[in-house]
């Protein structure tokens, strides 16, 4: 998360600053100008705009005054809430913004040595995968002498305009940062990963057991230093429209706090140990406040004693930071962003996650084996064609969270090209010896699917069992176009790599050593009528799929005589006539105990269908029957890339 910058436009702070200092000048951006073209493509203004050095608005500028505070931001004329907030967030995470605005101290404005003051200031942004340095000139857009876009209560205190023009000019102008989600700011602030979920489609407030999860899940967010903000939806007639509650539709706001807090007063409080599950705001306008229970000046605050009162920080007045009861906040937010930021150190004493990240694009191309944009699964035939990542969960279970993200298109807007495509992802349970790409589902089984939306990422956190995955990301129609980035995070180390061949390679010793002549895909589902082998009358069963001197084991089912394996493995055979062979074993601590087997010709005119064979013995005997049958499938294709 911390590597070094790289320079954007090629512009080194450094480097500028002392050139400036050395010529005693004041910077100028050759690459972010000080004319409207850096203000507006389309919609200007609402006045005259004079760009300003801090200098010429205040007496005494700072970066920071008093510190840097979420209470320290006002919005600006723009619909740049969402960025608002984002920065409210921010300033309560010092190790986040001391990353966003590096060497803030050398970059503080120093009275005893004005000369060393160039007009010159660095903020940093994780961007697509690689924290980007951006350098942005002092000159600030002003109308009639004020700030008009994000900017500080204080009006000698300029990091947030400083910081909103650095992440203007990553995006091109000021107008391209209108409209805009909190949650894809904070990932930029962060490298975060973001999931975005639907408050009003999940009912949480309904359901008491799913929403005291999702305040466990929240109260872990925020305890790991987490950032979450939420919003409630509006028509484009009601952009900012104050509700008689006191919440403002269409606008973003800042999740400040999320506590367990104890009712009663004194002893009686902990004897009773009554708590209630409290979620703190901020609305970036820096006022304007909820006005049902829990506010401000409600009468449920008489319900919780002086000291835990205190240690809350409640405020009596109209700062627009407030809270609410969790219920509430379930019931009346319809959209929230919870960031997660996840520890990938490999030396550290709290959990961390090994995390794998790769990127491509979806491509055209004439050749279907060569296409790499092949849409979402309604398409079926095309499908198979996008990118796919395979990864193995090597625990019994793991919990994996997968994160997709495309450039950022803000930067197009001007040209009328913003709009992010409609993007997601597919995970397949496949074959546990899987090497190549997938070419048809026969068996493997779709165990989970992100939402597709044309958001900038799309979120998965999902438990799966032990096996082997493909991750296929995808844009939802056909033959759209992008770049993409995709990753992963699980407990241990699992493997992920992108699949690129569609079958084995031609060697140079294939000549002498024989290339494959045939796939085939075995899939066994389970085992019945299987014989007792143990002192409970029961078994631990597994089964082994043989070919060529290749096999493939299952995981091993406790106590049962009817298992559900659920394994399948994939042979490219250099000897089609050789059979395949699947056994079942039961797994015995001191030897383990043959239990009975089938022998498949795998040709390609056997049937492909489900089959229920009963088991037989091996050696001299393979026409002797053995208690129990197994249910299987298997496909045979001379097409190497059929499967």
């Amino acid at each position: 998360m911390f590597s070094s910058a790289v320079p954007y436009k090629n512009q080194y702070y450094s480097h500028l600053k002392r050139d400036c200092i050395n010529d005693k000048k004041l910077f100028e951006d050759p690459e972010f100008p000080a004319v409207n073209a850096s203000l507006y493509f389309r919609k200007p203004p609402p006045g005259r705009v004079e760009w300003k050095r801090p200098k010429e608005i205040s007496n005494d500028p700072h970066l920071f005054v008093d510190g840097i505070s979420s209470h320290d931001l006002n919005q600006g004329i723009v619909g740049n809430c969402w960025f608002v907030a984002a920065c409210s967030c921010l300033a309560l995470k010092p190790n986040l913004w001391k990353k966003v605005i590096p060497d803030y101290k050398e970059q503080e404005w120093d009275p005893k040595q004005p000369e060393r003051y160039a007009g010159i200031f660095h903020f940093q942004f994780w961007v697509f995968g690689e924290w980007v340095d951006v350098v942005v000139d002092d000159r600030l857009p002003t109308i009639n002498g004020e700030l008009i876009y994000c900017h500080s209560k204080d009006n000698n205190e300029f990091w947030s305009a400083l910081l909103e023009k650095a992440y203007a000019k990553l995006h091109s102008c000021y107008e391209s940062l209108e409209g805009g989600n909190t949650g894809d700011a904070v990932v930029d602030f962060s490298g975060c990963v973001a999931e975005a979920i639907n408050l009003e489609k999940e009912a949480y407030w309904k359901d008491p057991k799913k929403q005291d999860q999702l305040f466990e899940d929240l109260l872990k967010v925020y305890e790991q230093g987490g950032i979450i903000s939420c919003s409630i939806r509006a028509q484009p007639h009601e952009i900012e429209h104050r509700m008689a509650n006191g919440l403002v539709k269409g606008h973003a706001y800042s999740v400040t706090a999320v506590k367990k807090v104890r009712l009663g007063h004194g002893l009686l409080a902990y004897f009773k140990n009554e708590t209630i599950f409290l979620i703190r705001m901020r609305n970036p306008w820096g006022k304007t406040e909820w006005k049902g229970a829990w506010s401000d000046s409600s009468e449920e605050w008489s319900k919780v004693g002086d000291t835990e009162r205190r240690n809350l920080g409640i405020v009596v007045e109209d700062d627009g930071e407030f809270w609410m009861s969790f219920t509430d906040w379930c019931k009346f937010y319809e959209d929230a962003d919870v960031c997660r930021l996840l520890n990938t150190s490999l030396i550290s004493v709290h959990k961390t996650w090994n995390e794998v990240v790769h990127f491509g694009s979806w491509t055209k191309h004439a050749e279907p084996l060569l296409n790499r944009c092949g849409g979402c699964a309604n398409h079926k035939s095309t499908f198979l064609q996008n990118p796919q990542y395979l990864f193995d969960v090597t625990k019994e279970a793991d919990e994996v969270l997968i994160t997709l993200q495309q450039k950022d298109m803000k930067i197009n807007r001007q040209f009328g090209q913003g709009e992010n495509l409609s993007i997601g992802f597919g995970v397949f349970k496949v074959e546990l010896n899987r090497k190549y790409r997938m070419h048809d589902i026969l068996t493997q089984q779709c165990v989970n699917t992100s939402t597709y939306i044309n958001a900038r990422i799309v979120f998965m956190r999902c438990t799966l069992q032990q096996g082997r995955y493909v991750i296929i990301p995808t844009t939802f129609e056909p033959y759209k176009l992008g770049d993409y980035m995709i990753r992963v995070f699980t407990d241990v180390e699992s493997g992920c790599r992108e699949l690129t061949e569609d079958k084995p390679k031609v060697k140079c010793w294939s000549s002498f050593l024989g290339y494959p002549q045939a796939v085939t895909h075995v899939y066994v589902h389970g085992a019945e009528e299987l014989q007792k082998q143990d002192n409970t009358g029961g078994a631990d069963p597994y089964v082994i799929i043989n070919c060529e001197g290749r096999s493939v084991r299952s995981t091993i089912k406790k106590d049962t005589l009817q298992p559900e394996f659920m394994t399948s493995a994939i042979f490219y055979r250099k000897k089609p006539r050789n059979p395949i062979i699947v056994e079942v074993w039961n797994s015995n601590a001191v030897k383990d105990e043959f239990m009975g087997q089938v022998v498949l010709s795998g040709s390609v005119k056997d049937s492909s269908g489900p089959q229920r064979l009963q088991l037989l013995k091996r050696g001299q005997k393979t026409a002797d029957e053995m208690p129990g049958k197994i249910s299987l499938r298997i496909v045979t294709s001379t097409e190497l890339t059929a499967m």
